[in-house]
């Protein structure tokens, strides 16, 4: 039996904040609500579901996981994020390029400009 993967889950103090960040910034409905957790959609045809859970603690440390977003300019989807509340964490790097950014509660993002020819 394989397990598949239907939630991507992102702790945060305020979802509708964080939930209404990634759905601007990624172009996503809300699909579902409850007191402490919003879902938005799919990640993609099939994919699992983008969601936010409400817990007690702020962020402390960097995360163990994040997601990584493929775009064709990395400083024009930076100046958006910061439009809608995320900051920047360092500069571009890479051969991509890519950069970090902090959601509006400090998690971890990435921008990231796929270089031709190596299949992302």
């Amino acid at each position: 039996m394989r397990p598949k993967v239907t939630n991507v889950v992102i702790d945060c103090t305020d979802p509708e904040l964080v939930a209404a960040f990634w759905g601007a910034l990624l172009g996503m409905s809300v699909t579902g609500r409850d007191e402490d957790w919003i879902d938005l959609e799919p990640l993609g045809p099939g994919g699992p579901l983008l969601s936010f859970q409400q817990v007690p603690e702020p962020k402390r440390i960097k995360n163990r996981i994040h997601l990584d977003m493929d775009v064709p300019d990395i400083h024009v989807a930076g100046e958006r994020a910061r439009e809608l509340g995320a900051t920047p964490h360092g500069e571009p790097m890479g051969r991509g390029p890519f950069q970090v950014w902090l959601d509006p509660e400090g998690n971890e993002f990435c921008f990231v400009t796929a270089r031709e020819g190596d299949g992302s």
